[in-house]
């Protein structure tokens, strides 16, 4: 089997019906390229006679485990899989062609970056994809980015990291400086594939003899829109109401109180995940991903049962957006304590994520389904919450604040804590008649 080091070969990996695009027709230009670098001419036929190619990137139709899509590979013997103008000119038409066919757009990426020999003129050529990009997601298409090695320089800046999901090689080098021009004292683990993923840049580390099943997968969850929404799943612990809300609040929190993890393997037939905020962090505490829930595709974004991250709210929010712009229903699970609320979580800007994602909410278009199966803490619970269409499981509270902090917040002992969670009338059957929530689910 191939292991993707070239265009074709990667291309081989996800698919056996590829068709190449016809190709934008090269105009005429000065000997050796719009700079005069000598020796150019005879280094792109050297390129040529070396890789059988002649650009630096290969743009087709394929059908990826029964999904069309458009892609777009790099040869990285072709002159490190550099961008030029000729290659912006094939890039530009493959995008074209893609809105026209209404197809989501895979990039197979290998490059080093701009191709020195053209210049600045080579340099412009990112704001040319990034248009493209920009252009394809405002149409409502996915775009899938497969990172080989390497990944590096402005094609990791535009192709790799602006694409709506990011799959990666094991060990490919991955990062916008290249090893020609990180520092010497630079560590090198933190230019690999493991890395960005571990850091939130990118969704996954995918073998290359699972690169065609995972994408295909992502494929199909990601063209599959629908205007229902995403039905309210059945509640898995106890049938029976809290008698207080103390006592809601203990099996909220009960160890054998069933999580996030456990709803959604009843609830999907398959998934996959989002991981990452793209701004460095991720959150354990936080699932994303998209699945498939009786043949329809559902998007989710799931708490936990831990202190939520600012890089979980942003991961969120990051998912529900992605959704909105491709019509797919979301469903969200609300289990937490709170926001986390240590140093840490301030240093990297809890209120600015949380607002983040109440207002990805409030914004989204596409139908939003939220039922909380735990603990509902506080504003860090309801920035995951949509109004009017939220339900809850028996097993669950709903309060403005974790009953101790609220009685710390009053200046009442500890010992206060369980009769302010009375007074708050936090219980499922209180959120009812208060109108916080439309219903209490049942396990059936």
């Amino acid at each position: 089997m191939t292991d993707g080091r070239t265009a074709r070969g990667t291309i081989a990996l996800v698919t056996d019906d590829f068709t190449e695009l016809p190709y934008p027709t090269a105009e005429s230009r000065p000997p050796d390229g719009p700079l005069g670098w000598q020796g150019y001419d005879a280094s792109r036929a050297r390129a040529a006679r070396r890789t059988g190619e002649d650009e630096a990137v290969v743009c087709g139709t394929a059908s990826v485990e029964g999904t069309r899509a458009v892609l777009i590979a790099f040869e990285f013997g072709f002159l490190g899989g550099s961008l030029g103008e000729r290659t912006g000119d094939r890039l530009e038409a493959a995008y074209t062609y893609a809105r026209e066919h209404r197809l989501p757009v895979v990039p197979l990426v290998a490059t080093g970056g701009s191709r020195m020999q053209e210049g600045m003129l080579a340099l412009t050529q990112l704001q040319r994809v990034a248009r493209q990009s920009v252009l394809t997601r405002d149409a409502g298409l996915a775009q899938i980015a497969v990172l080989r090695d390497p990944t590096t320089g402005g094609g990791w800046a535009t192709l790799g990291a602006g694409a709506d999901v990011v799959l990666a090689l094991p060990g490919a080098q991955v990062g916008f400086a290249g090893s020609r021009v990180r520092p010497p004292d630079a560590d090198p683990a933190a230019y690999t594939a493991e890395a960005q993923v571990a850091a939130g840049a990118a969704d996954a580390v995918v073998r290359p003899r699972e690169l065609r099943g995972t994408l295909g997968r992502w494929l199909r969850l990601l063209t599959t829109p629908s205007a229902e929404p995403a039905p309210v799943p059945r509640a898995l612990g106890s049938p029976d109401l809290p008698a207080t809300g103390w006592d809601a609040v203990r099996r909220a929190r009960a160890a054998s109180h069933p999580r996030a993890g456990s709803y959604l393997d009843a609830y999907f037939t398959h998934r996959v995940a989002l991981s990452g905020d793209r701004c460095g962090g991720t959150d354990a505490g936080m699932l994303c991903g998209f699945g498939e829930h009786r043949g329809r595709t559902v998007a989710y974004a799931a708490q936990t049962g831990t202190a939520t991250r600012p890089a979980g709210y942003r991961t969120a929010a990051r998912l529900i957006r992605l959704a909105d712009r491709l019509g797919i229903p979301v469903l969200t699970l609300v289990d937490t304590p709170g926001a986390a609320n240590d140093a840490e979580a301030e240093r990297q800007g809890a209120g600015a994520a949380i607002a983040d994602l109440f207002g990805a909410v409030a914004a989204t278009r596409t139908p939003v389904t939220t039922l909380v199966i735990g603990e509902g803490g506080s504003g860090g619970a309801l920035a995951l919450a949509a109004p009017g269409t939220t339900w809850a499981a028996p097993d669950s509270y709903f309060s403005v604040i974790a009953p101790e902090l609220a009685a710390a917040i009053l200046k009442r002992p500890p010992t206060q804590a369980e009769a302010t969670a009375n007074q708050l009338r936090i219980r499922p059957q209180d959120l009812v008649e208060l109108g916080v929530i439309r219903a209490v689910v049942t396990r059936e």
